[in-house]
Parts: C-alpha cells; structure tokens; sequence
C-alpha cells in the first residue's frame, strides 16, 4: 500500500467554461466537485493504475464531509483526522486551452489537530511501503511540518516522496525525503537558479536524496547523485494541467515502491502527466493515451554524476 498525506485538502470545483473569457461573463457547460488536494489526486492515480493505496487528511464542516462523502463513492482508501473548522474549496475554470484555479489557503489547524494527523500517519505507516506527501501545509501547521512526516516515513524505513514548494520544501529538506517533485518555477523560487539542473544538484546538496522536476512541454527531468535523465513528449498536449504533476508523483511512487530506475520511471511519469492534461479533471487520466505515450517513450542519460558537493 502507498500511503499519501495531504496535510491542506480541499472540495475541487471544476467549471468547464468553453471560450472561456476573464473581466467579462462567462456560461458554465458543465460542473463537477471532487475530493482533491495533491495527495488525493496522487492516490485516485494509483488506485485507477491497480496500486493500492490510502490517503490520511483532515477534514471538518461541511466542506468535509462532502469530501469524505466522494472518497467513499469514488472507492478511496482513507483515513480522516477531524478537524473544528469547515475545510477548503478549490475551483478550477476549464476551457479547451488550459485552466485557472483559485486555491482558498484553507483552515487553520490547532496544534492538537496537527499532532492528530502525525499520530494517524505513524498509525498507517507499518502496512506502507511508501510515503507520499503533497501539498500545501495549513495555516497553523509548523513551518517545519513536512520535515516531521519525512523523519515519521524514515523511521518506519520507507522512501518518502515530498511535492511542496517554498518554505515548506526548503525546511524538510534536512529531513532527507527520498525524493523531491519541484517544478521549474518552483526550482527557480527556491534556489534563485534559472538552470533546473543546477537547481536540482543545488537542492541535492542542501539534503533531497533525487529530484524530479516538472520542466512543462519539456517533460521531466530526474536528478540523483548517479547521475541526470531526461524524459519529454514527443509533442505539446493541451488541456487542464491541474493534477497533472500528481500523476507524475503517482508515478513515481509506484516505481520507487518496485524498486525501480529512472529508465522505467521517467517514461512512465511523462505519459501519465500527459494523459492527465487530456482529461478535464484532476486525478483522472485517458487511459489510451497514457498506454500510447508509455510505448513510445523512453529516458535519456544526460550527465553521468550529479555531484552533491559544497
């Protein structure tokens, strides 16, 4: 089983607005409202993919017991840690080009809720063989809070997969998370680096043990004191991006959960985010053209030592 905890989640509202146009008034097509959050996304991949899976979260109010409500129809593994306060709505507006979210920073957490959800994230780790953790943290979590689930997953001995960006990645990098899921903006932001492979060695060397960097069209770029490996698309896809680096996360905890390399990895990770982008919701993908992508791609070595020295 992986294990995914997503410390901020949310109710995703998804519109799908065709032509979609700000400062002006737009007709909805269609709506749709599922439980989200990066680690939800991450495990609805893994449950689709025939990977059991389990998401620990926090969840009050009404907001979450909606959420819980779509976890169970939806056939989600999940474990709740309640919260007082009403958890967060996202909402996504879809068009056939792309799409624009708007994140609520969502509720704030008590230090008890906090502890709370550490507590039943050391209680699921033993029937794990992977530790995923995405997202934002809430407000009220400690600024360090993602550095305490890393050392939590390195107790119980498993790979520890973080996606979080800013002070939250930075201050759990000491941790030493098995692997790291920036994307380039993200690189750039917490290094001042505009150059994702010296980034992610610079990143190497401040404690992640690999990266993998989202870079866009350019696919996806891994970096580990092995080496570097490159994997890209053979085209550009449009569509709704959201989830698409949650896939990729997805991705590459199954592997990481196999024993995988980068060789199997990376293809795997590019076709899947592909895919995602060609379906109008987050933790969902089109199975045919992620079996189509996966055929056709492989990872190319690109430097043969990523050195992690000062």
């Amino acid at each position: 089983m992986i294990l995914t905890v997503t410390p901020n989640p949310a109710l995703d509202v998804t519109y799908t607005v065709p032509g979609f146009r700000p400062h002006s008034s737009n007709r909805v097509a269609g709506v749709a409202a599922q439980a989200g959050g990066k680690g939800v996304n991450v495990a609805r991949v893994l449950t689709a993919l025939g990977h059991p899976a389990r998401c620990v979260l926090p969840l009050g109010g009404p907001t979450g017991e909606a959420v819980r409500a779509e976890l169970a129809a939806a056939g989600l593994d999940h474990a709740v840690v309640p919260i007082a306060a009403d958890t967060r709505r996202t909402v996504t507006v879809v068009d056939a080009e792309d799409a624009t979210a708007l994140n609520e920073p969502g509720p704030e957490l008590a230090a008890a809720e906090w502890d709370a959800l550490l507590a039943e994230t050391a209680r699921q780790l033993p029937g794990a063989r992977v530790l995923v953790l995405s997202g934002s943290l809430p407000p009220g979590a400690p600024a360090d809070g993602y550095a305490e689930l890393v050392a939590l997953g390195r107790e119980f001995g498993l790979p520890v997969v973080l996606d979080a960006d800013g002070p939250a990645l930075l201050a759990a990098l000491p941790a030493h998370p098995t692997a790291i899921k920036p994307n380039a903006a993200e690189l750039t932001a917490a290094t001042g680096l505009p150059d994702p492979l010296d980034a992610a060695r610079l990143l190497l060397r401040r404690g992640a043990r690999s990266v993998l960097a989202s870079l866009g069209p350019g696919g996806l770029l891994a970096v580990d004191r092995h080496g570097a490996w490159r994997c890209a698309p053979p085209a550009a896809v449009t569509g709704n991006p959201t989830g698409a680096g949650d896939s990729a996360v997805a991705a590459l905890a199954a592997g990481l959960g196999g024993n995988a390399g980068w060789q199997a990895i990376l293809p795997d990770a590019v076709a899947l985010s592909a895919a995602t982008v060609l379906h109008p919701r987050a933790g969902r993908f089109d199975p045919a053209a992620y079996r189509r992508l996966r055929a056709s791609l492989t990872a190319a070595r690109i430097d043969p030592v990523a050195s992690t020295a000062p």
